[in-house]
């Protein structure tokens, strides 16, 4: 099979698997965004995720995490939702959080991707990435020719919008390599204006020690600076603002993977529910869920921030 009709088989069976979007892109050390994240990590943009300065040449190096490797596959799994809490005063979770755990969804559709590779070729080098592993995914989703990255730095797609994870597959078979698309943000600026905290400090750059997921998710600190009272527009766990003031939004479809379909009590849940929740109940509506990340402590911080 030549490398040509192969990375066609690999695109086909991505879409059977439910993957909204495949490219293919040739595994290079990235010198640019290498340059990007070091001067984001001097400046502290990542306030204290500490984690992202692990492994710095790793994160910009594939062949430090495949030997040998020379593709880079991403994948896009769309995570859309008409769905919405139905009190619209209550607390609110950021969408890609309503349903399972997507780390565990996506990862299972990407295993069964990597094993049909496995079984075209045989013998082969290669792992699989959802968000797990210290992988520029952004940056190797736009080689691949998937998205444009926006100015609030999600990845945007022309016929899908921004609402979806990324996963990539690192392999050391040589295939044909996709080019990246235009960047069509024009000389809109919706989503700088309607950040609530400033995190999109400039076009493209964003300071992830101000932004609402990054208090709401990342930070462990029992307390919330006081200055950003009043600022976090009644989001709980992570934040939608940039996404849903975004145009090329308009063009999202609903997701019809059935795990990311919320319950019904969660979305029952007024807010008078969110003040009184109690640990066995955080359990019971978040078994499974990327919420659980946050523990019951780190929810309940952010609901009486709110208040």
């Amino acid at each position: 099979m030549n490398k040509q009709q192969f990375s066609l088989e690999i695109k086909n069976r991505a879409k059977e698997l439910g993957f909204d979007s495949c490219g293919i892109a040739r595994a290079v050390r990235l010198d640019e965004e290498a340059k990007y994240l070091e001067n984001w990590l001097n400046q502290s943009k990542h306030g204290t995720m500490s984690y992202m300065e692990n492994y710095f040449d790793k994160r910009i190096d594939p062949t430090l995490l495949v030997e040998g490797a020379k593709s880079v596959i991403s994948l896009s799994f769309n995570y859309y939702s008409e769905k919405k809490q139905l009190d619209t005063t209550a607390p609110q979770i950021a969408m890609y959080a309503l349903g399972k755990d997507y780390h565990l969804v996506v990862k299972e559709r990407l295993t069964l991707l990597f094993d049909f590779i496995k079984e075209q070729v045989g013998e082969i080098n290669g792992r699989t990435f959802v968000d797990s592993a210290p992988v520029l995914e952004r940056a190797w989703a736009q080689r691949a020719g998937i998205g444009w990255m926006g100015k609030n730095t999600n990845l945007l797609t022309k016929r899908s919008g921004s609402f979806f994870f990324l996963a990539e597959i690192i392999l050391d078979a040589e295939l044909m390599y996709d080019s990246p698309v235009k960047d069509y943000c024009g000389s809109c600026t919706k989503c700088i204006d309607a950040c609530p905290t400033q995190a999109i400090y400039e076009p493209y750059k964003v300071d992830g020690s101000k932004c609402i997921s990054y208090f709401t998710i990342e930070l462990k600190d029992k307390i919330i600076p006081k200055e950003y009272q009043g600022k976090f527009d009644n989001w709980m766990y992570g934040c939608d603002i940039c996404q849903q003031v975004c145009p090329i939004n308009s063009q999202a479809k609903t997701h019809n993977t059935a795990e990311f379909e919320p319950s019904h009590e969660l979305l029952q849940m007024t807010k008078e529910n969110w003040l009184e929740l109690d640990e066995p109940l955080f359990k019971k509506l978040f078994k499974g869920s990327a919420v659980k990340r946050t523990k019951f402590s780190g929810l309940k911080r952010n609901i009486e921030f709110l208040k």
